[in-house]
């Protein structure tokens, strides 16, 4: 995919994924490191995200449980506003973290909960 094509594929992916008030907070990211920025938007969500085989909620399941086992804790918010967005529930969520203990320790897992629980309040999210 041409550069051009790569970034309006991110952008629009992103779109879907985000609120307008998270995009804006990340496009923050663009005034510190234009070039970090164009990696984030024309690769992580241009190339990865706009691939066809699995779907946004897919994805975002793989995130979150990649985010969770890295201790990525400042991205996982974002990433659990985003599949909700997409479409994944509240159970579903507390159950990926629930599986996550087993392999990436009660510490992350607990963190992640109480990251989860913060954005389900500020989210409103009954589901």
């Amino acid at each position: 995919m041409e550069m051009d094509k790569r970034y309006e594929a991110g952008l629009q992916a992103m779109e879907e994924l985000f609120s307008p008030e998270v995009r804006t907070g990340m496009e923050g990211m663009k005034k510190i490191s234009p070039d970090l920025w164009e990696m984030i938007v024309s690769f992580g969500y241009g190339d990865l995200y706009s691939r066809n085989t699995l779907s946004h909620a897919q994805r975002e399941v793989i995130t979150l449980t990649t985010l969770i086992t890295q201790g990525a804790f400042d991205q996982l918010r974002v990433h659990l506003q985003a599949a909700l967005n997409v479409g994944l529930s509240k159970e579903e969520i507390i159950e990926l973290i629930i599986h996550c203990a087993g392999y990436v320790g009660f510490p992350k897992a607990v963190q992640a909960m109480g990251i989860a629980g913060g954005v389900f309040k500020e989210m409103e999210v009954t589901r």
